[in-house]
């Protein structure tokens, strides 16, 4: 079997990707080691720049995500008991974020995918890429007791932090930065109205709450806790009485309590290799970088990866250029640093540290104060919070 591209990975990323070459002519094949079903039952991030808006929509999959998505003008800072509005579209000359969740973007893709006839295998197995530092590469992977080859032009490895395509590069042609930090967030998903119709970040004594949603009945609480708690010390009320605790007093008596369908704690940390491309192997996404859940930054920065690779191969087979594709490493690692850079400033700014000392804590409600009080700095955090332009 031969293509133009062969992607690994049917998350946001890999789908996207596909969809946008499958839009421009250009032949892919999408390979993923787990089922559909696992896939669209991740639980996943759900606000969108208006760039992601705009790949959804060149990508012709995004009708759905219009009608139900819920456009947001801003969000609030919770601290001192009080809540302190960052109007986003009022300091970026009327940009906004849009909530939908990560999982219905990737049914919206996948739908889009097999309507357009485009071919994406499940549950192969022992995915590998070959021979991309030469000008013939190849994918093999399993299926039905069968070894399987697929030759193509370039890959794209959009899968994801532990997947096989960084694991495929030597270590000595990579290089990693990571930060963990030393708490995580615990997380649930409730069939409840929200707290607010905007988005709320608490900085408390006790530790940071995030009150979020994805829908106007469907909310997504955080809670920060420690990177040594466990799941099973942590039934519903324990959470929402913790949760209660670290909202303003308007906020928590406003919390609608319901059974969680969903529970998980999340390690906090950042992650960025170099270069994001290896010959004809490219990474993109996760694959590359990861980021804290904090900025709202992960699958928007997965986004802003596809839509440079996208450009760069359409120059290579449009216009017998390769200039994008040899500056895509260069053009994508420059907007996932300011992105790394927004999620640890914003991080550092809202949650409380186990070592912080007497002055961090005086620093970090001075800069919120400041942030606060000065438009120049509300618009900064806005400018990056809605998306630094491709």
């Amino acid at each position: 079997m031969r293509t133009q591209v062969v992607i690994i990975g049917s998350g946001p990323s890999g789908l996207l990707l596909g969809q946008l070459l499958t839009q421009a002519g250009i032949d892919n094949v999408i390979l993923d080691r787990a089922s559909k079903d696992h896939i669209l039952g991740r639980v996943r991030a759900g606000v969108l720049e208006e760039g992601t808006v705009r790949l959804m929509d060149e990508a012709q999959s995004g009708s759905r995500m219009h009608a139900e998505g819920l456009p947001h003008d801003g969000f609030s800072l919770a601290f001192d008991g009080r809540d302190h509005r960052i109007d986003l579209f009022g300091l970026t000359d009327g940009k906004r974020v849009l909530i939908y969740g990560q999982t219905e973007l990737t049914r919206d893709l996948m739908d889009r995918r097999e309507a357009t006839g485009a071919s994406t295998l499940y549950e192969a197995a022992n995915v590998t890429p070959h021979d991309f530092d030469g000008d013939a590469p190849y994918v093999t992977y399993e299926k039905g007791g069968t070894t399987h080859r697929i030759a193509c032009d370039f890959i794209a490895g959009c899968d994801g932090s532990h997947g096989v395509s960084r694991k495929s590069v030597p270590e000595k042609s990579i290089r990693t930065f990571e930060k963990v930090y030393p708490f995580g967030w615990l997380g649930i998903l409730a069939d409840v109205p929200p707290v607010s119709p905007e988005l709320v970040y608490a900085n408390h004594p006790r530790g940071f709450a995030l009150c979020s949603m994805r829908s106007m009945s469907r909310s997504r609480y955080y809670i920060q806790c420690s990177r040594d708690d466990k799941l099973e010390e942590w039934d519903d009320q324990r959470f929402w009485d913790e949760l209660r605790r670290r909202l303003p007093a308007h906020h928590a008596e406003r919390v609608v309590t319901g059974p969680s369908f969903e529970k998980s704690i999340a390690p906090l940390r950042s992650f960025v290799t170099e270069p994001m491309r290896f010959h004809r192997l490219f990474l993109v996404g996760d694959a590359a970088h990861i980021v804290p859940p904090t900025g709202a930054k992960g699958l928007n920065l997965a986004a802003s990866d596809v839509h440079y690779l996208y450009e760069g191969l359409i120059e290579h087979y449009e216009d017998r250029s390769n200039a994008g594709l040899d500056a895509y490493s260069v053009r994508a690692i420059s907007r996932v640093w300011k992105a790394v850079r927004f999620s640890w400033w914003m991080t550092t700014m809202m949650h409380r540290f186990p070592d912080t000392s007497d002055f961090d804590q005086k620093i970090q409600e001075a800069e919120l104060d400041y942030l606060t009080h000065s438009q120049a700095a509300a618009m900064a955090l806005a400018e990056n919070y809605v998306g630094l332009p491709f």
